[in-house]
C-alpha cells in the first residue's frame, strides 16, 4: 500500500471509531445549529495580491517530526500577527501527529479562517470540522471519487464551509473542475510516495478557469518560489514545512511576502 492509502485507511478507521461515540446524526444536529461561516476561508483568499496559507505542522510521513517543541497556539497567533490570511492546521494523529484539539483550539485563538488539513473520507469528517471550528475542509481527489467530491461540496455548502480541492496531475485537475470545485488546490507533492515538484503548479495552471481559485501547496521555500507563482497568477500560496522550521515564524512568513 502507498502511504496515501494508509492515510487513507486509518481515516475511515478514525471515523468508524468516532461514530461510535457519536452518532452521524447528531454530529451533524450539532454542527447546522452553529452559524454559517459564510465561506469566510475562500473569501479571504479572493483579496487583491497573493494570500498566505500558514500551516501549523508538527511532522509528516516523508520528515518525520519537523518540531519537537510544538506550541501551536503560539505559532498560529504568529502566523496572524504576520498577515496570514488562514491557517491550515493538521489534524491526522498518526503519521502527522496532529489532533482535532490543535484545531478546536487553534479556531477558538485567532480570527483568520482556519483549513482542516486531513484525508477526509466520509461527510462525518466534514461536519466534525465545522463543530471544531474549521472554515474549510481538505478534499483529496487521489482518495475521493468526482460524484464523492460533488456531494461533500455540497454539505460545505450547507455550512458555508469552503472546500479546498486538492490535484496532482492532469486527470484530477479535470475531476476537481467537473466536480465543481471553487478552489482548486495543485499539490507539488506526491502523495504516493511523497516526492516533490515544485513545477507541478505551473504544468496545470491553464486547466484552471479563471473564476476558479489557485492555490499551489508544498514546496514553496523561497521568495523567488513566491514571485514566480505570483506572476503565473496564483490566488494563494499553501506553506508549511519551510514555516514550521524557521526559529521566528512570523519573520520568516514577513520576507517571503515581502518578494511580493
Amino acid at each position: 500500500m502507498t502511504i496515501l492509502e494508509q492515510l487513507a485507511d486509518y481515516a475511515r478507521e478514525r471515523t468508524e471509531q468516532g461514530k461510535r461515540k457519536r452518532s452521524l446524526e447528531e454530529l451533524k444536529k450539532q454542527a447546522l445549529s452553529l452559524p454559517d461561516k459564510k465561506f469566510e476561508f475562500e473569501n479571504a483568499i479572493k483579496r487583491p495580491g497573493l494570500s498566505f496559507i500558514c500551516e501549523c505542522k508538527k511532522a509528516s510521513p516523508s520528515r518525520g517530526i519537523i518540531v519537537h517543541d510544538f506550541p501551536y497556539v503560539q505559532i498560529a497567533k504568529e502566523y496572524e500577527a504576520a498577515g496570514a490570511e488562514c491557517i491550515s492546521v493538521l489534524t491526522e494523529p498518526k503519521w502527522f501527529l496532529g489532533s482535532n484539539e490543535y484545531l478546536k483550539r487553534i479556531a477558538g485563538a485567532v480570527s483568520v479562517p482556519c483549513l482542516r488539513k486531513d484525508f477526509t473520507v466520509d461527510e462525518y469528517m466534514i461536519y466534525e470540522a465545522r463543530v471544531l471550528g474549521a472554515s474549510a475542509v481538505l478534499l483529496i481527489c487521489s482518495i475521493l471519487s468526482e460524484r464523492q467530491i460533488n456531494e461533500y461540496i455540497s454539505i460545505c455548502d450547507e455550512m458555508g464551509l469552503s472546500a479546498l480541492v486538492e490535484a496532482h496531475d492532469e486527470r484530477e485537475v479535470t475531476m476537481a473542475v467537473q466536480a465543481g470545485a471553487r478552489l482548486i488546490g495543485i499539490n507539488n507533492r506526491n502523495l504516493k510516495d511523497f516526492t516533490v515538484d515544485t513545477h507541478n503548479s505551473f504544468r496545470f495552471r491553464e486547466m484552471i478557469p479563471g473564476d476558479i481559485l489557485f492555490v499551489s501547496e508544498s514546496g514553496i521555500s523561497t521568495g523567488h518560489d513566491v514571485k514566480k507563482l505570483r506572476e503565473i497568477g496564483a490566488d494563494a500560496v499553501l506553506i508549511g514545512e519551510t514555516l514550521m522550521r524557521a526559529e521566528h515564524k512570523g519573520a520568516k512568513l514577513a520576507g517571503l511576502r515581502g518578494v511580493i
